[in-house]
């Protein structure tokens, strides 16, 4: 797991990307290779995982010096991909997942990325062709960025590397600016600057004289045809070997290993699997499991509608004997919020980034450089609130428009205190609209009218309401017309809430800490399998995730498997009315406001107004508004948080 930069000028007069900006993601390590006309640099930054040796070192080249490769992730079949390369003439000098990737991509060229299960993004550049090569795994685990300007291709695994190299002058993207206030993450390509976008989950970019000649998808997430002939049984038996198999793969490691714990399905799942993979005969592991969890000091998450899950996570670690770990998190963990901004490249007014920060903070701390996480459990066994509110259309979706309008209006009207409430207000907010739109609605957090008015009239010119829908409404367009509801919005979930918001910020606070975060629940295999499974084995009634359930009872006590849904977050909304209001009236101020030029000071503050009076629930929407402030400070006037090269 790694950090990874480059760029390829059709010129010699470019700037170099400095890959300590982005050392953290590698601390072990580092190195960098340029060609002999300095057109071409690769950079990387190392946190060694697998072979520990300087035989894992990269910039890695290929013997006969024709491919240059820097890669960030793990290759968790790489060990029978290395067994085929050796019968293939392959001699190897590491036992290194990134030479078996090195060694597969010279041999094959583009048609092995298919072939690779793991979390990746890479560079290759092949001197003889002279084209730069980039890709990212099929999920989106790993990120990476590119510019592409006046021939100068640049590309890095974090977008400060990009900025603080002064390779690209930050310019804001409006269109991602009104899309981020209307999910407050961005979706699809585009990011909150200019001229920086991402390489989207499993594409590859190729590059030739400085400029993209080619930018193609190699593998899909799309859903195939239901198990025919498979009773519940069988199919719980498969669920239960693909869990299973998947963390075995992911159990890899030579350097220590743990995993999240939150006391929830999922990562209760994983923990589980990992136990007993760990105690079968012939395991070498001499301690427990080292599993961790937050404890939010606040009697004020019950309001907010999570449940407190330290509890069922000191539940599981004894049920499997695990040792668990545990931050304690006060009120306090506000102040890092400017750290996190940075780390996170874009503004990301979601808490939850926060307490991942401070558990692989923990981990490094503990020696762990390797963390099992549950992420991705219902993203595609389904799970969340707005997965069974989908379901329940079916009870209304094909009334006549005029009547849908009037539960538009009337959710509207709803008071918006309370969890119950506000969930019913966003049930039916967008009820008039068509299939594809009502779906992207349950994802917004901003309406797109009252995100567009909360921009600055200079920038609102700029973009429609509209606009907020497209990313979603481009990835639906690749799905066949008649999939299901249900599976359009599990689509949804993987191509956008995950490779652009969960895992992004999973990832960048994992390797703040210099720790390597994996994901066992979205294995490839494992993610094929249950895109074949019947709707009424994944969201059956009110149970969500029914089948991981069900294939989860011979392991985990009935009351964690069946438990309320919780989020992790903390008590935003109580925080925002205190311990945050100080830094609100500092960022929305009518000054502040006015010296950015990005916001409508009238529309921010009837906003305020609005939440503080109950009209509204604007909490996250100004929260948004707050890190977007904070987020501009550092990345356009330069005040960073964290001010060195490491």
């Amino acid at each position: 797991m790694c950090g990874i930069a480059g760029l390829f000028s059709s010129s010699d007069n470019n700037n170099n990307i400095n890959i300590n900006w982005i050392k953290h993601r590698g601390p072990d390590d580092s190195g960098v290779w340029r060609s002999i006309d300095q057109k071409v640099q690769l950079s990387h930054s190392r946190l060694s995982i697998l072979d520990l040796s300087f035989a894992g070192h990269q910039p890695m080249i290929t013997k006969d010096k024709r491919v240059v490769m820097v890669f960030n992730g793990e290759v968790y079949n790489f060990i029978e991909l290395r067994s085929e390369l050796k019968t293939r003439g392959v001699a190897f000098k590491s036992t290194s997942d990134s030479e078996v990737f090195l060694n597969l991509f010279a041999l094959d060229g583009i048609s092995c990325f298919r072939r690779l299960k793991g979390i990746f993004s890479a560079a290759f550049w092949e001197r003889d062709k002279q084209i730069l090569t980039v890709v990212r795994d099929p999920v989106g685990v790993k990120p990476l960025y590119y510019s592409n300007i006046s021939g100068v291709f640049n590309f890095a695994s974090e977008i400060k590397a990009l900025i603080r190299s002064g390779s690209i002058e930050p310019k804001l993207n409006p269109s991602a600016l009104l899309t981020y206030l209307g999910f407050l993450w961005s979706p699809g390509k585009d990011t909150l600057f200019k001229n920086i976008k991402k390489v989207l989950p499993g594409h590859f970019i190729q590059v030739k004289d400085g400029n993209i000649i080619s930018d193609q998808p190699y593998r899909s997430l799309n859903f195939k045809k239901p198990l025919v002939n498979k009773s519940l049984e069988d199919t719980v038996s498969s669920v239960q070997g693909a869990v299973q198999s998947a963390v075995e793969a992911q159990l890899v490691s030579d350097a220590p290993l743990g995993a999240f714990l939150s006391g929830g399905l999922d990562s209760s799942a994983v923990v589980s699997f990992a136990q007993k993979l760990r105690n079968e005969p012939g395991a070498k592991n001499s301690k427990n499991l080292q599993c961790f969890s937050i404890e939010i000091e606040s009697k004020s998450l019950a309001s907010e509608g999570f449940a407190d899950d330290l509890p069922y996570a000191k539940r599981v670690a004894k049920h499997l004997g695990v040792d668990l770990n545990i931050v304690r998190a006060k009120e306090d963990i506000m102040d890092r919020l400017p750290e996190m901004l940075y780390y996170m490249d874009e503004p990301c007014p979601d808490p939850a980034a926060l307490n991942t920060l401070l558990i692989t903070e923990l981990a490094r701390k503990e020696g762990i450089k390797v963390l099992l996480s549950g992420a991705g459990g219902d993203d595609i066994f389904t799970g969340y609130r707005r997965h069974y509110a989908l379901i329940q259309e079916r009870w209304w979706c094909n009334w006549p428009i005029s009547v849908r309008k009037g539960l538009e209006k009337i959710s509207r009207a709803l008071p918006s205190y309370g969890p119950v409430m506000r969930r019913l207000n966003k049930a039916f907010r967008y009820a008039s609209h068509d299939d594809n739109k009502r779906l992207v609605g349950y994802f917004l957090w901003t309406e797109p009218s009252t995100a567009l008015n909360l921009l600055h009239p200079d920038i609102r010119n700029k973009v429609a309401h509209e606009n907020i829908y497209q990313p979603m409404l481009e990835s639906l367009s690749h799905l066949k017309s008649d999939e299901s509801q249900i599976n359009r919005m599990l689509y949804l979930e993987c191509k956008h809430f995950l490779a652009d918001h969960n895992l992004n910020y999973t990832d960048k606070m994992g390797m703040a800490s210099g720790v390597e975060i994996r994901v066992p629940l979205l294995d490839l295999d494992l993610i094929d399998l249950v895109n074949s499974i019947p709707i009424n084995m994944k969201q059956n009634g009110r149970i969500g995730k029914y089948i991981l359930k069900k294939a989860m009872e011979p392991y985990l006590p009935h009351d964690v498997i069946y438990r309320p849904k919780t989020g992790f977050g903390v008590p935003l909304r109580h925080w925002l009315s205190n311990i945050l209001e100080p830094l609100v009236e500092d960022t929305l101020s009518e000054k502040s406001i006015s010296k950015r030029g990005i916001l409508n000071f009238n529309a921010v503050n009837l906003l305020r107004q609005q939440d503080r009076a109950g009209k509204i629930d604007a909490s996250y929407t100004i929260f948004s508004l707050v890190c977007l402030e904070l987020w501009c400070r550092q990345y356009f006037d330069g005040f960073y948080p964290i001010d060195s090269v490491v």
